[in-house]
């Protein structure tokens, strides 16, 4: 069973990753929201999560060998969420990404010797059918041409996923834990500045959303991410990030219910409910 510290990491993650996703979608695509979403963040709380890393945490080779891993692969797992959404919707690209955990589990067992219980293995390979079946539901001669970026973002949450788990052993408090993953984002940021300047010949972005979104955004999207390394802490990295999956699921509710996206809309409400079958056997395995 989870223990209490790690479902309410869990559960306080989703809720800010849900929240970051319904304000990312009411903002115009050109303004970049991810872009000033990041700053904020490095502006709110890199600041505190910089000054523990400094002054709280014992460096080792390992730990800093983790710290570059994870930055790239934050880096890579943007750029390619960013392109793949060049080519399809959210609604194909997201769950893609998102069925990570099988791919983490694997790389747990051949790395760190983390070995699952058969009941977590189901729970996982459930969850994963469901995000696929989300996936599904979407079609069109564009969506080939997004799974490669796709799979990249996908592989690249692995990684870091991997990484993160090494890492937050080493990590004494949620303070080292937001400056570990600020150095993520910085580096993320930074590509995307680059990316943007190469593309557009500027330094940011045409156009800026609205001051509290920002900074609603720049809040959630960064405790979100570290809460669940936090909650590694205590679970498998797998678990921790397939039960974040949860997000979907009441997003998915919230664009049907509120929002009257009905595209195929029994498909991702069946997928909806796999999903968070999957994520219950979790719970009592």
């Amino acid at each position: 069973m989870m223990s209490l510290d790690a479902q309410l990491a869990i559960l306080i993650s989703v809720a800010m990753h849900v929240t970051w996703n319904l304000i990312a979608r009411h903002q115009p695509a050109a303004a970049l929201p991810l872009w000033w979403v990041l700053l904020a963040h490095l502006v709110l709380l890199a600041p505190w999560g910089f000054w523990s890393l400094l002054t709280r945490v014992n460096w080792t080779t390992e730990l800093a060998l983790m710290l570059c891993i994870s930055a790239i692969a934050n880096t890579v797992y943007f750029l390619g969420l960013r392109q793949a959404y060049h080519h399809a919707s959210a609604a194909l690209v997201y769950p893609l990404v998102r069925s990570s955990p099988l791919l983490i589990a694997l790389w747990s067992l051949l790395l760190l010797d983390e070995r699952l219980p058969a009941g977590a293995w189901l729970g996982i390979g459930v969850s994963v059918a469901g995000l696929l079946l989300m996936a599904s539901s979407t079609g069109g001669s564009r969506d080939r041409s997004a799974l490669p970026w796709a799979f990249l973002a996908m592989f690249a949450t692995s990684v870091y996923s991997m990484s993160d788990k090494v890492a937050v052993a080493q990590l004494p408090d949620m303070g080292a834990v937001v400056g570990f993953v600020s150095v993520g984002y910085l580096a993320s940021w930074c590509a995307f500045t680059l990316l943007l300047k190469r593309e557009q010949g500027r330094w940011w972005p045409a156009q800026r959303i609205g001051l509290l979104p920002m900074l609603t955004g720049g809040l959630c999207i960064g405790l979100a991410y570290a809460l669940v390394v936090y909650a590694m802490r205590t679970l498998p990295s797998a678990v921790v990030v397939a039960c974040s999956n949860a997000g979907i699921v009441i997003a998915a509710l919230i664009s049907i219910v509120c929002f009257h996206e009905r595209t195929a809309w029994q498909r991702r409400l069946f997928g909806a409910v796999v999903i968070l079958t999957g994520i219950l056997g979790l719970q009592l395995a």
